[in-house]
């Protein structure tokens, strides 16, 4: 299986990918269940962590809670 983090950084970095294709399913461990972003709603990726946006506040989510990537509605990537 391919590291989560080398998935993100090719849909960011390969042309021929679109970002706005992709969804990252990720863990929450406050709400007990996987929520869905857009690709384009991280900020950056840091050591372990992905950087979202929400409710206006900067969120650091361990890179080990995603629990798929997909694109165009197809899982492309499941732990």
């Amino acid at each position: 299986m391919q590291p989560i983090q080398d998935i993100l950084n090719q849909i960011k970095w390969d042309k021929r990918l679109d970002p706005k294709d992709f969804k990252i399913g990720y863990e929450d461990k406050i709400l007990k269940k996987i929520i869905e972003i857009p690709y384009n709603s991280i900020k950056d990726i840091e050591n372990n962590f992905m950087v979202i946006e929400k409710d206006n506040k900067e969120i650091d989510i361990p890179l080990h809670r995603i629990r798929s990537v997909k694109q165009k509605d197809k899982i492309i990537w499941k732990r």
